[in-house]
């Protein structure tokens, strides 16, 4: 007994260090490869001073390229709100044929590459694409217009809403609603009073993800917008076009945005799981 208490005391040490150098390599990496990018990106804004910044964040340009990419997510988040909302309550409370293609449908905006994406509007809706010679005779401009942008992004940000809320309702099954459904409640009602509030911070969680996705994407818009300064220019290409023009403090600046955009759905989303993290565990807990 006691010649083994010092093996058992040298295999917990050994663990403990185990454990303490995965922790600092878990560290070193983010510090590496996440902070310290966003750390330069700060501080390439503010290099040549408060009022460079301030100049470049209020260029006219840079005030288009914020508006249109407010308008682009305010289309696009409340559109995908709802298709997700509609397609996680059939994937979870109906059997259907086609529920798996349904599925796969969902997920293939994360298969597809955003440039592919883009180029498929461009095929379809572009003056040599498929659609494109009818839409000019009516004078409908899709491409390299707002209603571009706008169609680019709710395919890349479609599935997020979805995805967070499937998991979720399928942990909780559907005993209060047949139990409402029961007592007489309409589908409205049920929605309303049941469902919603049980998926409410998964949806917001949800919401939170896909706005940034909406404002921060590069690769589709890219491909759609023809990059038209102070017309069809979101933040991130309006960051490339000042990079391009090496004007490097200004890119740095309208990246800082973005960045400070991410920032802010980090916290948010951080906040969401500490204060409700407990409540989503439960309410999924009583769907076992």
């Amino acid at each position: 007994m006691e010649a083994a208490l010092p093996l058992q005391r040298s295999r917990f040490t050994a663990r403990r260090l185990v454990h303490a150098l995965l922790i600092l390599a878990a560290l070193a990496f983010l510090a590496v490869f996440l902070l310290l990018p966003l750390a330069a990106v700060f501080v390439e804004a503010l290099r040549k001073g408060l009022g460079t910044y301030v100049a470049a964040v209020v260029h006219p340009e840079a005030i288009a390229a914020i508006k249109l990419t407010l308008l682009v997510a305010a289309i696009a988040v409340p559109l995908n709100t709802v298709f997700g909302v509609a397609a996680a309550w059939a994937m979870t409370r109906f059997d259907f044929r086609g529920k798996a293609v349904l599925g796969a449908i969902i997920d293939l905006p994360f298969s597809v590459s955003p440039v592919v994406s883009g180029l498929i509007y461009v095929l379809l809706f572009g003056a040599q694409g498929w659609f494109g010679p009818w839409l000019q005779e009516h004078d409908i401009k899709l491409i390299f217009a707002v209603p571009g942008l706008v169609l680019a992004t709710i395919f890349v940000t479609l599935p997020f809403v979805a995805r967070e809320l499937i998991p979720l309702m399928q942990s909780q099954g559907s005993d209060e609603e047949e139990a409402a459904r029961v007592l007489g409640a309409s589908g409205w009602q049920i929605f309303f009073r049941v469902t919603l509030p049980n998926i409410r911070w998964a949806l917001l969680y949800g919401v939170l993800l896909c706005n940034a996705r909406a404002m921060g994407e590069f690769g589709a818009v890219s491909v759609v917008s023809g990059h038209i300064r102070g017309l069809t220019n979101t933040l991130p290409l309006h960051v490339e076009i000042l990079y391009n023009d090496y004007n490097y403090a200004g890119a740095f600046a309208v990246a800082s945005l973005l960045a400070f955009l991410a920032l802010v759905t980090l916290g948010l989303k951080t906040f969401l799981e500490w204060r409700y993290g407990t409540e989503l565990a439960a309410r999924a807990g009583r769907g076992h």
